[in-house]
């Protein structure tokens, strides 16, 4: 490689022997600090006392005299002094926070770029008198209040610096404005030499500073520039250094930059496209291995670059094992962690509690969470596991008090992430810190290292929290805390402690400044991710911007198209991967970067583009085939023995694999807490409450005079039977209401049509949810076989038996039609005939009918009347023949089921 920019830079101030002890090095950020000592230490032959290494932004702090303040403290000056406005109303903090943030970055801009606040804020307050959307001469209190917030921004400016000047702390662009007004004293106290070194974009004011050193003679400047970008007057990688050297005074009249000369060296520079951003970590991860690998290549002088630093996660686990060294410079945000999640279900479990309790759903996901399994598993084992279990079994919407008081072990924690009353945001902020406290003695005896770090940076977060609430009197309730929580948890990281000398070296694009690497890789070079694009977060319109000197998108573009080609012009092997599948939270189409690069006849001998696609097989999926082997085949045995009922036979008609999972092994649907009610449970609510309603008639003569006092009685019933199936579920208003009277209605409509029917016919009810069990005789199985099956209704119509089966799914007469019998046991479509044939079978097994008809009733609609087994649409009576027939089909099924050689095998459709 290529001499790096940082050794060049001490090797220049070598040879005007100048005395490093006494030198101050200035760096954009504190990262390369640590490898300018390096570099100093390999160059020294003798013992020094280190110089001073300082960051721009340390530097201007201590020019300025302030101290450096948090974006959230700045955020709470920034309100009170928007409070003090002469408004009618004034927003509250929730809101405030939407747009304080935006105020508050155009604040540092401005004064970043020595803007005269006056100047700027009552142009943007006369843009907004002209463009506001009335027209008429007396304005709305809204239209008012709105204009009074613009045309006092000049007051909330003044206030807002007033009294951070007055407590000696401030932000960047407010320090570095005071820094430029006190220059002349500082350099009084700085008698040694001043080494800016690898700047680029700077601000009005950052620019002053550096102008001042260089012109008083005791500063020096080095810019990390190759001069293929200086000499280009449209290159935006030399933008920013172009307008120094052309607007400097110390540039014209005496001095030069001095540019290096590397980018058009050999180098290979591959630019792989692939398919979405997981695809892209795991391409790396190889590629790393191959670098491992390969002798030519040295890992200790390779960058992995994320332009997209939510990758960070992934990118971890892509990481080869054999890999042993690798230091992350980038902190991971709080807000990617499991323990943010655990915190912010925590306190959403507990927004959105009301007098019912607390609702299931938050409290599901809150113990779901692995840190409340740690957390009350260590106390009562299993407790999540059975807590879970009762709110599903029981159906219970909402998790109250009372519940609660039954794990009488736990009630201490219960009492924390449960609270009797409403929590105030101190009060949850006091939860929180007392389970980090919990969790803490846990870990701490499991020797968890990575959880401990994670605690003590969410107990400095709690504390930080707890601190500001203290002196705010405006965040009164948990929903203004969920907001200040979640800008903390994501400006807050979780810093890895590494080896920065060694490794490979995982970074965002800003912590590669003034590094040079060997083998550079970077990913996410698509539009919107590098460059960023037309994010606008400002009040400020463009052209304002613009007429004022302020940065617009197209700066920023520039800055970011800077770092880019300063990575890759010292490197030997450049690896520049993009999305090729980008969506909108992924960035857009490859960035222009890349096309740049694709289409730089200087380069172009260098560069190479593929497409990297995982390898794709399209292969069939296999059916899935479950062998009869000799445990299963005592299940089926078992089961044969217990007996075979309508439903299950169906089942295996459907997918031998259903039947197989749900009847022999008994895996059912998963408990589910109905938020809406199942078809199920629907059906049972219908079927109970007809057998209930008909109990008092059975043996008797159906009439319209003992049919009419039913319908009264429907309401409490289906009432009854509501609780009994729903017990958590109030159905006095919402979704469980509707479904509530849509079965009072089914019932009441199904009571008026056997009204009608009995002023015309004769109908006598016979039995009710009655049981039928038959031992079949196959002599081609040598264990025990039972067919048994529940019958909703037998009655006597017209003197014709009648087997009634009800359904509440939507029933077609074709599906109880029999044309090719065949079809019986290949189509699930006829399973409603298969089960009416399987009812009719049992009991004339029982009872000896030899004519009688099977059919339903389906209350999706019950217009349609009985729906009776027929054949060919011929007949509906069902007859000996017609029984012996089935006989022979029901057989051929269960031997089928029963056979060793034929497996349970998927049906495909």
């Amino acid at each position: 490689m290529h001499q790096s920019f940082l050794e060049y830079v001490l090797h220049n101030l070598q040879k005007k022997e100048t005395d490093f002890a006494s030198c101050t090095f200035i760096i954009p950020s504190k990262r390369s600090g640590t490898f300018l000592k390096k570099y100093l230490s390999s160059i020294l032959t003798h013992n020094i006392f280190g110089p001073r290494i300082m960051s721009i932004q340390d530097f201007v702090t201590e020019i300025s005299g302030m101290a450096q303040v948090t974006n959230i403290d700045l955020l709470l000056v920034l309100y009170e002094a928007y409070k003090k406005v002469p408004m009618e109303v004034h927003e509250d903090f929730l809101s405030f926070m939407k747009w304080g943030q935006t105020l508050l970055q155009d604040f540092n801009e401005i004064d970043g770029y020595l803007i005269p606040a006056k100047d700027i804020l009552n142009y943007l307050s006369a843009i907004k008198e002209l463009n506001h959307w009335s027209i008429q001469e007396d304005k709305t209190d809204l239209i008012k209040n709105y204009l009074k917030l613009w045309n006092n921004l000049e007051y909330i400016y003044n206030e807002f610096t007033t009294t951070l000047i007055e407590q000696k702390r401030g932000y960047q662009g407010l320090m570095a404005k005071l820094a430029v007004a006190r220059l002349d004293d500082f350099s009084k106290t700085e008698p040694g030499p001043i080494i800016f070194v690898g700047f680029n974009a700077l601000g009005t004011a950052e620019s002053k500073i550096i102008q001042h050193f260089l012109e008083q003679g005791n500063g020096q400047a080095y810019w990390d520039i190759d001069s293929y970008f200086l000499k280009d007057p449209i290159h935006d990688a030399g933008l920013f250094i172009r307008t120094y050297l052309r607007d400097w005074p110390y540039y014209i009249n005496r001095a030069k930059i001095e540019a290096q000369s590397n980018f058009l060296s050999p180098k290979k520079i591959s630019v792989i496209g692939v398919p979405k951003s997981i695809s892209q970590t795991k391409y790396v991860g190889q590629l790393l291995q191959q670098i491992n690998v390969d002798q030519c290549s040295d890992l200790n002088k390779t960058a992995l670059v994320l332009a997209n630093e939510a990758l960070l996660a992934p990118m971890l686990q892509a990481i080869p094992s054999s890999i042993s060294g690798v230091n992350i410079t980038m902190g991971m945000p709080l807000n990617k962690t499991v323990l943010y999640s655990f915190f912010v279900s925590f306190l959403e479990m507990n927004i959105q509690v009301s007098e019912k309790g607390w609702f299931y759903r938050n409290v599901l996901e809150f113990l779901s969470n692995p840190y409340s399994l740690v957390l009350f598993d260590s106390e009562e084992p299993d407790f999540a596991k059975t807590f879970v279990r009762d709110i599903k079994e029981n159906n219970r919407l909402y998790v109250d008090a009372h519940l609660l008081s039954n794990y009488a072990s736990l009630q201490h924690l219960l009492n924390i992430t449960f609270p009797k009353g409403p929590y105030s945001p101190v009060q949850w902020i006091d939860g929180c810190l007392e389970l980090v406290t919990w969790l803490k003695n846990i870990y701490q005896q499991d020797e968890k290292a990575f959880e401990l770090e994670q605690l003590y940076r969410f107990y400095t977060l709690f504390n930080q929290l707890k601190q500001h609430l203290t002196h705010s009197d405006f965040i009164s309730e948990l929903k203004s805390i969920r907001s200040l929580f979640k800008q903390l948890a994501s400006m807050e990281t979780l810093d890895f402690v590494g080896e920065p000398l060694t490794g490979l070296q995982i970074m965002g694009m800003l912590e590669s400044r003034n590094l040079d690497f060997e083998t550079v890789i970077i990913t996410s070079v698509n539009e919107g991710i590098l460059p960023s694009g037309k994010s606008n977060n400002s009040f400020i319109p463009f052209d304002v911007k613009r007429d004022y000197g302020l940065p617009t998108y197209k700066e920023k573009d520039a800055i970011y198209t800077y770092h880019f080609y300063r990575l890759i012009q010292r490197a030997k092997n450049v690896y520049v991967i993009y999305n090729t599948e980008p969506d909108v939270l992924e960035g857009g189409e490859k960035s222009r970067l890349i096309t740049q690069l694709l289409t730089d006849s200087n380069i172009a001998p260098f560069v190479d583009h593929t497409i990297a696609l995982p390898e794709v097989k399209i292969a069939a999926a296999p059916i899935q085939v479950i062998e009869k082997e000799p445990l299963l085949l005592e299940d089926i045995k078992l089961f044969a023995k217990n007996g075979f009922s309508p439903t299950s036979l169906t089942n295996y008609i459907k997918n031998p694999l259903e039947f197989y999972s749900r009847n022999i092994l008994k895996i059912n649907d998963l408990d589910e807490v109905e938020e809406n009610i199942a078809a199920n449970t629907f059906g049972t609510i219908v079927h109970n409450s007809l057998e209930e309603l008909y109990q008092p008639l059975l043996g008797k003569m159906l009439v319209p005079e003992n049919l009419a006092p039913l319908k009264p009685k429907v309401s409490s019933t289906v009432k009854h039977y509501f609780k009994h199936s729903l017990p958590g579920v109030d159905f006095t208003k919402g979704k469980f209401l509707l479904v509530y009277k849509v079965i009072v209605k089914y019932l009441q409509n199904f009571i008026s049509i056997e009204m009608d029917q009995t002023q015309k016919h004769e109908v006598k009810l016979l039995a009710l949810e009655e049981k039928y069990e038959v031992t079949l005789d196959f002599p081609e199985l040598d264990f025990p076989i039972k067919l048994k099956g529940t019958l909703d209704r037998v009655d006597e119509f017209d003197g014709v038996l009648r087997i009634v089966d009800y359904k509440t799914g939507r029933v077609e007469p074709k599906n109880v039609r029999i044309s090719d019998w065949d079809t019986l046991l290949t189509d699930y479509d006829k399973g409603k005939a298969f089960q009416l044939l399987c009812y009719a079978y049992l009991y004339n097994k029982t009872h000896k009918v030899d004519t009688m008809i099977a059919g339903l009733y389906s209350f999706k609609n019950l217009g349609q009347g009985l729906l009776s087994f027929n054949e060919n649409g011929k007949t509906e009576f069902i007859d000996n023949n017609i029984l012996a027939t089935f006989e022979g089909y029901l057989k051929q099924l269960i031997l089928e089921i029963c056979d060793v050689e034929i497996p349970f095998a998927e049906k495909v459709d």
